[in-house]
């Protein structure tokens, strides 16, 4: 936890902080001053009335105590203090917890940028969403927008990374008028959502030497380790033995075997079970149907999925949920082209006994996930899935890198996961399933192509995957545009975004039974 701050509630009076960088917070208001706290106040107005500062969205506002408490305004002890804007209230809760995420960020950014080790942040007052929610998601954004990555740094001393950006904050406080419990859980629910997500970040941005299957495989026992949830691996010898023939096909150009790493959280045996599946691509050359040179080094975020279900299980793990069992599948390998690998025009067998002609070798995520898919249905029975993967660049052409592409054979499920990424600001967008997708994917020597040509690409992908979970309800979530290159906002970092983790923590938080909920409806 502590290398991406820790953050914490304190009791301490805000007048008699004396670490780097006080915070307090401000809302836009047309043609008015900034709506904030009544101390800071008269340091505001001279900023507001010369045009400097008005309480929008990133506005960021310091002063210096010494020069304020000699204009005998309001004494402070802190070195520094600033105000961030909120911009104008949100129309939603949602909304309003997001623009708490994004001054959160920002104060994050500006702390780094000051040298600020310890960070007191007020949470406001607001209409809306309860005070939890609101220390919730000011958390969130405290922890994600701090967020960095340099293990590979040669000199960690320095007041800066090699690259120019800040160091991180050490610590963060907040304090505020709400219910201390209520807020505490609030800071302990946004913490754990935004480490996880954080975790997800540094597997991605490791390279593809280091972040191999093994690493799933060591990250997956390490949660078994220090939780209540059972790890199991199932090794290349297993998958033969079964027939995963998908995993095994992509593997084969590889100098490292495959593994499929299985993570349960078994909260009571009568509990309903949702099953994740990530697409663990720890780099893909695109195997024979080569991808262009150009970028491919970005290539090793295409286990951003896998990432996504293993670090959702950190916070599974940490959080016991009572009424939900959570297993959780990561398929992982690379895809490169090595003197055994999977050639255009090769014919395979997957889990399950379906044939797949394979058109085009770097149509691998959905092969892979295929086995993954049929074996985890079967071996656990669920009553809902999902699965993450970076699976097409034609998601970004439809959706750019702004939403994620979802596709469901359950619309109550769909809504779900929806309503849950509209929580947590990780948008989706439903695109259509149909029979006329999967005539795409009719092989003249196979039951099926791996491909079904560019129109629909996305679609057909998930047409594909389709064929393999029969009537369980599922999801599929395409994240090729927003696992990284992200929407860009304070607490989201070049690079990989983290996308999914916040999603699926908030899905499982608020699960209930699925066939309950239709009957309900």
């Amino acid at each position: 936890m502590g290398r991406y701050g820790t953050i914490n509630l304190t009791d301490e009076k805000i007048e008699k902080f004396a670490g780097d960088l006080l915070v307090f917070c401000a809302l836009q208001r047309k043609g008015k001053k900034p709506l904030c706290d009544e101390r800071v106040k008269k340091i505001m107005q001279p900023a507001w009335k010369s045009g400097d500062f008005s309480g929008k969205k990133d506005d960021f506002m310091v002063n210096y105590p010494d020069i304020v408490s000699s204009r005998k305004i309001h004494h402070f002890a802190c070195r520094r203090l600033a105000v961030v804007g909120l911009g104008e209230l949100g129309g939603s809760d949602d909304e309003i917890c997001e623009q708490l995420r994004v001054a959160g960020g920002n104060i994050a950014v500006h702390a780094q940028s000051a040298g600020a080790k310890t960070v007191l942040v007020v949470v406001p007052e607001l209409p809306g969403p309860p005070v939890q929610s609101v220390t919730e998601s000011l958390s969130e954004g405290l922890v994600l927008g701090n967020y960095s990555f340099d293990k590979y740094k040669k000199d960690k001393k320095k007041k800066k990374c090699d690259d120019g950006r800040p160091l991180p904050v050490h610590t963060f406080l907040l304090t505020g008028s709400g219910e201390k419990k209520k807020m505490r859980q609030g800071i302990y629910l946004g913490r754990n959502a935004a480490i996880a997500a954080c975790t997800a970040r540094d597997m991605a941005n490791e390279p593809g030497n280091i972040w191999t299957p093994e690493k799933f495989a060591d990250y997956g026992q390490q949660l078994a380790a220090a939780y209540p949830v059972t790890c199991r691996v199932l090794e290349k010898a297993a998958m033969k033995k079964i027939g995963m023939g998908g995993i095994l096909a992509v593997n084969q150009g590889s100098a490292a075997p495959p593994k499929l790493v299985v993570v349960e959280y078994i909260s009571g045996k009568n509990n309903p079970t949702l099953l994740l599946v990530g697409k663990g691509l720890t780099f893909d050359s695109g195997g024979i149907s080569l991808k262009p040179a150009a970028g491919m080094e970005d290539m090793k975020y295409d286990m951003c999925g896998g990432a996504a279900v293993l670090a959702t299980m950190q916070v599974v793990g940490r959080e016991r949920p009572t009424g939900v069992n959570v297993i959780a599948i990561v398929a992982a390998t690379d895809n490169m082209s090595g003197s055994a690998a999977l050639k255009p025009g090769d014919i395979i067998t997957h889990f399950g006994g379906k044939t797949t002609e394979v058109v085009n070798t770097d149509a691998e995520g959905r092969l892979i996930l295929a086995d993954a898919l049929a074996w985890g249905i079967k071996e656990y029975s669920p009553d809902a899935v999902v699965d993450v993967a970076t699976l097409t660049g034609a998601v970004i052409i439809g959706l750019g890198h702004h939403r994620t592409g979802l596709l469901s054979n359950d619309d109550m499920l769909a809504k779900r996961l929806c309503r849950a990424g509209d929580r947590t600001a990780e948008p989706f967008w439903r695109l259509p399933l149909g029979p006329e997708y999967g005539k795409q994917l009719e092989s003249r020597v196979a039951d099926l192509k791996n491909v079904g040509g560019r129109p629909a690409g996305t679609i057909t992908a998930a047409a594909y995957l389709q064929e393999f979970v029969g009537d369980t309800p599922w999801a599929h979530c395409d994240i090729a545009g927003t696992a990284w290159d992200f929407t860009e906002k304070s607490y989201i970092p070049k690079g990989p975004s983290g996308i999914g983790v916040r999603t699926l923590v908030t899905l499982i938080r608020q699960w209930q039974s699925h066939g309950k909920e239709k009957k309900q409806k």
